[in-house]
């Protein structure tokens, strides 16, 4: 198969299920979108294509505009991509019963299985997951709930920081002191960038003396 006739056929078996669940194809993006009161959901689909093999990864995600709006002050992301940033993502390898993130297609009979697959996950859990994680506690929750370890939802730690602080704020976290000073402590170990650190300061600061509407 072509890049294009693979991407014809997955978009054609895919896309009816998510039409059922408000889902937007958006293909220049590579994705579905489903807008909500506070954001976005998202299913990004990122093919890989090799002579016999094209490699698919699927990846969950959703935006908190609030969040994504505080965080981008201090940020130094780059803005082509603000308003198209996700505030948590996830690979389907993240859930049980999915050993691998990537699915290996050789053949249209194995594309449409593999269609099959991710409609299953999706009406067995992704959707689920997708509507409980774009809710305020559970953004605070998934960020949060471990502040020592790594999070596997925001791919850049320093970033995990940031939006672990806001998410904190915006649902009055009780431990938000303790939070701070944990997240000092991380942000020191991932960079040694003394104007990042003070854009990080800059944002306590702020949060400190937020209050949300």
């Amino acid at each position: 198969m072509t890049s294009t006739s693979f991407e014809t056929l997955l978009y054609q078996h895919l896309t009816p299920l998510f039409q059922r669940h408000q889902f937007v194809l958006l293909p220049e993006k590579r994705q579905y979108r489903n807008l909500t009161d506070a954001g976005f959901q998202t299913v990004m689909l990122f093919p890989t294509f090799y002579d016999h093999e094209t490699i698919l990864d699927v990846q969950l995600g959703c935006r908190n505009d609030q969040v994504e709006q505080i965080a981008q002050q201090f940020q130094t992301s780059q803005a082509i991509s603000r308003p198209d940033a996700n505030t948590l993502t996830a690979f389907i390898t993240q859930f049980a019963d999915y050993s691998s993130a990537r699915f290996s297609i050789h053949s249209e009979k194995e594309l449409l299985a593999v269609c099959d697959q991710i409609e299953q996950f999706f009406v067995s859990v992704g959707f689920d997951f997708l509507t409980a994680s774009c809710a305020l506690p559970a953004i605070d929750r998934l960020l949060n709930g471990q502040p020592e370890q790594l999070c596997p939802y925001v791919p850049n730690q320093m970033h995990r920081c940031y939006k672990g602080l806001i998410a904190a704020s915006l649902n009055h976290n009780r431990h938000f002191k303790d939070l701070v000073d944990t997240y000092r402590h991380v942000f020191v170990q991932q960079t040694q960038n003394s104007y990042e650190q003070i854009r990080f300061e800059r944002l306590i600061a702020f949060l400190q003396h937020y209050s949300a509407n």
